[in-house]
């Protein structure tokens, strides 16, 4: 946590009432204008509590009621602030990328779970590079190789990986391009994903905070939801090493379905669906079957 400096005119109660005034009409607003600022400040939500009467430094107010007229607008809180926490990671975050999930936190925990040290991880679809970074800072790889298709989401990646790079065991590299097309022949160990898993018909079931500002490329896979784990299911397989784990994040309503995707390809073994901690069907994991023919890139 950075220390706020308190070197200028304006105290936090100040700032939490400008914040308040500006978010009047939002439910809750002085709960909503405390956790902006704290996400401002980068400080623990006690802080506030333990300096109200305090200065703040130059700047803070301003940018604390340019997050609260996002807020204002409906943008999500990550969005409005800029910032996401993921594990021990905190992230920039804009529209350009996916806010990172707390279920999206245990496929970490899953895809690194007893997998032994060495060889390389490849995340597709990484927008922010969330899992990527997380994977590069926790696991015990060579390295890690994150894939997008959205140049925009790489930018948000590059700055993000550039900030943590002193946090990072092995070296990241980001790579442009369609799911697995970026491997160009390479084998890995791990190949997890968060890809899109909505049906363009549920669109209007989601949440207007989802639908309206996340973007719609990491949102959305096809008719039925399952394109892109359809294809990764297939390509995977052609990049995995043998023993080598597939581990995704999908839609807890087709959880089942996209189980029997990866396991009807032949070249997996041990496919079982997992639950998140809410206890829905969210993740699907696999190893890469050894001796299989056709199994080759």
């Amino acid at each position: 946590m950075r220390d706020v400096a308190a070197i200028a005119p304006g105290t936090v109660d100040d700032a939490l009432a400008a914040a308040s005034r500006v978010l009047r009409g939002v439910e809750d607003a002085a709960v909503e204008a405390r956790a902006l600022l704290v996400a401002v400040l980068d400080v623990r939500p006690s802080w506030i509590a333990l300096h109200r009467g305090e200065q703040l430094a130059p700047g803070v107010t301003d940018r604390l009621l340019d997050a609260a007229r996002r807020r204002a607008r409906g943008a999500p809180l990550q969005y409005a602030t800029g910032r996401a926490a993921f594990r021990h990671l905190v992230l920039s975050v804009d529209e350009r990328v996916l806010i990172p999930r707390p279920e999206t936190e245990l496929l970490v925990d899953l895809a690194l779970g007893g997998l032994p040290a060495g060889g390389v991880a490849v995340d597709v679809g990484t927008g922010s590079g969330c899992i990527a970074l997380a994977l590069a800072s926790e696991g015990r790889f060579e390295r890690v190789i994150a894939t997008d298709v959205s140049s925009d989401a790489l930018a948000v990646a590059r700055s993000n990986a550039a900030a943590l790079a002193a946090t990072l065991a092995c070296p990241l590299e980001l790579r442009e391009g369609s799911l697995l097309a970026p491997l160009r022949g390479t084998r890995a160990r791990l190949v997890v994903s968060n890809p899109p898993y909505i049906a363009a018909g549920e669109a209007e079931s989601l949440p207007r905070s989802v639908r309206d500002w996340e973007p719609a490329l990491a949102l959305y896979s096809g008719s039925t939801g399952m394109a892109h784990i359809q294809r990764l299911a297939t390509d995977a397989a052609a990049v995995l090493e043998p023993g080598g784990r597939l581990a995704l994040e999908v839609d807890a309503r087709r959880a089942s379905l996209a189980a029997e995707l990866v396991a009807s390809d032949g070249r997996y073994e041990g496919v079982e669906v997992r639950l998140d901690l809410t206890g829905r069907e969210r993740f699907v994991l696999a190893r890469r079957r050894a001796g299989v023919a056709g199994s080759d890139a």
